[in-house]
């Protein structure tokens, strides 16, 4: 068994997903492994990682529109508004969403679906540094 870690670090310009596709695929693929497994892990709890569509871009945007109605800012609800009227609700998001995602590896490459993609989704509204950590295991 061989295994790799890294981190990727995703500069987000606000409350959006970003497909990380690209940079883990190719990260992942140059391991060398030919089975095993793929763990992406995020580092925040304002932030987290997806797993969607990634043909049609009208799916991010309605994932958005969903979470904006589900969480709204400013919910009169929420007592936690030190950092803002989007931080409680942006810390909601993260717990309705996931944190790590585990992807197998399978002869060489990331087992991902067709349509599927990989995103880092951003709840706050203000610029951030994120970073995902990336581990894989296998042989």
């Amino acid at each position: 068994m061989r295994q790799s870690t890294e981190t990727l670090v995703v500069k987000a310009q606000g409350r959006r997903l970003y497909d990380i596709t690209p940079q883990v695929m190719q990260w992942a693929n140059a391991q060398g492994l030919q089975t095993g497994l793929l763990t992406l892990y995020i580092q925040h709890t304002s932030a987290s990682l997806l797993m969607n569509e990634n043909y049609d871009s009208d799916v991010l945007v309605d994932m958005e529109a969903f979470f904006n109605r589900l969480v709204p800012d400013g919910d009169e609800l929420f007592i936690h508004t030190v950092e803002g009227p989007d931080d409680m609700p942006a810390h909601v998001r993260t717990a309705l969403t996931q944190t790590s995602l585990s992807i197998p590896l399978l002869e060489g490459k990331v087992a991902l679906g067709q349509w599927q993609g990989i995103f880092l989704f951003e709840h706050r509204h203000m610029p951030a540094t994120r970073r995902v950590l990336m581990h894989v295991i296998g042989a």
